[in-house]
């Protein structure tokens, strides 16, 4: 419920805004009459009223394309005057041969 009422309440405001900003234009061109109604004794006599009608017009929004010069900024990345040379990693251990260990306490 909550929910219905906010789109309700956004959907005011946009037409608001569309109306306020030109977007939208409604003019009235027919006034409205209300029905004559006559009460007599055989009954209640009704004759037809007039409905209001309305010129809208609506504004244009055009998309296109076109050919622009953009100016893109250029990245250099150097690296500072006093860089360390790049580490070496160390030599590997050499193997152990299957069965023998390195720990002095085995015996």
């Amino acid at each position: 419920m909550r929910g219905l009422i906010l789109i309700l309440i956004l959907l005011v405001v946009a037409a608001i805004a569309a109306v306020s900003t030109g977007l939208i234009n409604v003019n009235q061109t027919r006034s409205a009459q209300l029905p004559a109604v006559d009460a007599t004794h055989n009954g209640v006599v009704a004759k037809g009223g007039q409905t209001p009608a309305f010129d809208v017009s609506t504004g244009k929004v055009e998309i296109g394309t076109g050919e622009r010069t953009v100016k893109v900024p250029e990245i250099r990345i150097a690296p500072s005057g006093n860089a360390a040379a790049p580490a070496t990693a160390p030599a590997p251990a050499p193997a152990q041969p299957q069965g023998q260990t390195t720990d002095s306490t085995q015996r």
